[in-house]
């Protein structure tokens, strides 16, 4: 099935194509139609099935035929992209510029998120800007400063919608939706929708078009194989060298639970010469757009990250991701081995199991509907053994049985831990005066 098919110009089709899209995943072939008659969609596909592209083609199209300019002769933001990470926000910009460069009059684009000054984007932005591609901290500095206004706004997108509709970004999104026209398209995009987000996503989309893309309707569908390895806590790291060694591996992606773990992991490989580097929300933005592009030009064999790493983030060819440390969710999982196994190719998910988180992997399994073999690695083999449930108590005379998900009783689930964001506010909320937060 061609582009021009789906109902696209001649030059965004050519555009795709030279991007590499020969033809239309999934995801796009069954999104583009309805977001071109301008319906509300909620889009959901597996990481690396071109979900960028699949609201960008019609978003520059739909935009090409609605240019406009406000009384001041500035182009009001027509379009308005929310990602959830500086890096996800600086990749759908490049996507959008790419795409649109075969146009007649291709869009002007911002893309603005925080760690970096806000003086060149507000700069960027005195003349206006057709789309605009940004995290939504730094949005609403721009906002708050006359920047820039979201009253013209006739398309939102939310990528990594689930990420974005969760309760770390719950009042920034509600501060930005009241501020666009009531009367708008709405794009929700994500490789998961758990139930939780559903409500939520249903409360910002009118009579939307909802599209699910399972992964064996795919096209050219990768194929991620997924190990677990029972491993000590306290041998991890010398496991890892010994598998980077062991298979040659030459560029990993290892996800950890914090940013210490990242530094102080990254640095235990750098001394067992493994070119290694820490990628975490501490860094400053220049680093951080500087180590992912020194992984995609392979100057280094391995970047330990947190998850700001796991969402919507493109590594070519990537083919090795390890959980260090297991994520807090199936979900997380999901987008965490993700970033292997992109645009059809395969790719390796390695799990280090330690013999306390058995009932939390069991959990993803189950959620996954996957079972992955356990495996033991010689010379590695743990020492540890599982803690015992503790023995089940009386339910409680109001409450009832405990609910507690990091209870091993409830199967060992770790549960939504504080964000920074959640952490902020509460110290905000807290009666102590004189207290200033930190900017975005």
């Amino acid at each position: 099935m061609p582009f021009a098919s789906l109902g696209l110009m001649p030059a965004l089709a050519s555009a795709a194509a030279d991007q590499g899209f020969l033809a239309p995943t999934p995801i796009q072939a069954a999104a583009i139609p309805p977001i071109l008659r301008g319906a509300d969609v909620q889009g959901e596909a597996r990481t690396g099935s071109g979900k960028t592209a699949a609201f960008v083609l019609p978003l520059l199209q739909r935009l090409g035929a609605d240019r406009v300019r406000d009384g001041a002769g500035r182009r009001p933001a027509r379009a308005l992209v929310l990602a959830p990470t500086r890096e996800l926000a600086a990749q759908v910009g490049e996507t959008v510029r790419l795409l649109a460069q075969g146009l007649p009059v291709p869009p002007v684009v911002a893309v603005v998120f925080g760690g970096v000054s806000v003086n060149p984007q507000m700069m960027a932005l005195r003349g206006g800007a057709d789309i605009v591609v940004a995290t939504p901290g730094r949005l609403l500095d721009l906002v708050d400063q006359n920047a820039l206004r979201l009253s013209d706004v006739a398309v939102l997108v939310l990528d990594e919608a689930d990420r974005l509709l969760d309760l770390g970004f719950a009042d920034e999104l509600a501060r930005i939706v009241a501020l666009l026209p009531e009367r708008r398209q709405t794009l929700l995009f994500s490789a998961t929708f758990p139930a939780q987000v559903q409500a939520l996503a249903d409360g910002l989309l009118q009579s939307p078009e909802r599209i699910a893309v399972e992964d064996d309707a795919a096209v050219d569908a990768p194929a991620i194989r997924q190990r677990a390895i029972a491993v000590d806590p306290a041998r991890r790291t010398a496991l890892l060298r010994h598998l980077i060694q062991a298979h040659g591996w030459d560029r990993v992606l290892v996800f950890v639970a914090s940013q210490y773990a990242a530094e102080h992991v990254a640095e235990k490989l750098y001394r067992a010469k493994v070119f290694a580097t820490p990628f975490h929300g501490g860094l400053s933005q220049g680093r951080r757009t500087e180590v992912l592009q020194e992984f995609k030009d392979s100057r280094w064999e391995v970047v330990v990250a947190t998850d700001v790493a796991a969402r919507g983030i493109d590594i070519a060819g990537l083919p090795v991701v390890v959980n260090y440390d297991l994520p807090r969710s199936a979900v997380d999982h999901v987008h965490r081995i993700g970033r292997t196994g992109r645009a059809g190719e395969d790719g390796l998910a390695v799990s280090f199991v330690a013999p306390a988180e058995e009932a939390h992997f069991r959990l993803i399994e189950k959620r996954q509907g996957l079972q992955v073999p356990r495996e033991r690695i010689a010379g590695f083999e743990p020492a540890e053994t599982a803690p015992e449930p503790p023995a089940p108590s009386a339910p409680g005379p109001a409450s009832g049985a405990s609910r507690d998900p990091a209870d091993p009783a409830n199967g060992g689930v770790k549960g939504r831990r504080p964000s920074k964001k959640d952490k902020l506010r509460a110290a905000a909320a807290a009666p102590v005066s004189g207290r200033t937060g930190p900017g975005r």
